[in-house]
């Protein structure tokens, strides 16, 4: 059985346990500890970076490569698609939301803090992101998922990159990006009613209450579940 190293809050963990569980491969056990720092992930990854996923061989790290293996592994399942085209623009919009949002959001979040923020990183890190939404508007599907109508890990690596824009950015006192889109949006709109969507995001959100938990200023909070369910504290 292979084990995945995850964390509820973070992005790229999240993004390998969406395609996990729309793959429908269950002979894979969760492993979420309390905290991570980087001694003690090297002992699973050189990286020190979470999600890490141990199978027979060894440790498969980074979570683009751990979509690879997954794909690799299970190609009657693959979430890649099916034409070049496609995956050209599976593969796209993944970067975007990995590289112009995920990653600059991240970079931003010291800055949450309004007594040791510096403005000018704020900025321009926010700009980063406004820019990836921009990007992002011009090159997501007007269908039902990302890439057309069928849920590929453009999806799987584009929600939990929404939620960090919809919930995280505000507490930088910047606009969440998504409200200046059209295409975005709507697209937001419909993806949080998928089923693997809406576990993720309940998993996510749970790990953003426990991360308030260090702050002083209050999270933007939701009263019911993605899934439709009150929250549970």
């Amino acid at each position: 059985m292979m084990k995945l190293i995850t964390g509820n809050l973070s992005p790229y963990s999240a993004k390998v346990r969406m395609q996990l569980y729309a793959m429908g491969i269950d002979d894979v056990e969760f492993d979420l500890p309390a905290s991570f720092f980087m001694g003690k992930l090297s002992t699973y990854s050189p990286i020190g970076r979470i999600p890490v996923l141990e199978v027979e061989e060894g440790i498969v790290p980074e979570s683009e490569v751990i979509a690879e293996y997954l794909d690799d592994c299970y190609p009657d399942k693959s979430m890649l698609g099916e034409s070049p085209w496609i995956r050209s623009q599976v593969r796209l919009i993944s970067r975007i939301a990995d590289v112009y949002l995920m990653n600059n959001i991240f970079m931003a979040l010291p800055q949450v803090n309004r007594k040791t923020r510096v403005d000018a990183v704020r900025d321009l890190l926010a700009g980063q992101v406004t820019r990836g939404m921009g990007a992002l508007e011009q090159h997501i599907g007007q269908g039902d998922c990302a890439v057309g109508d069928k849920l590929t890990r453009a999806d799987c690596t584009l929600v939990p990159a929404l939620f960090l824009c919809e919930r995280t950015v505000p507490m930088l006192d910047v606009e969440n990006p998504i409200l200046a889109t059209t295409h975005v949006a709507a697209y937001w709109d419909k993806i949080q009613g998928n089923e693997f969507a809406a576990k993720v995001l309940d998993e996510m959100d749970r790990g953003l209450r426990h991360y308030e938990n260090g702050l002083k200023q209050p999270l933007p909070s939701r009263k019911r579940s993605y899934s439709g369910y009150p929250i549970q504290p």
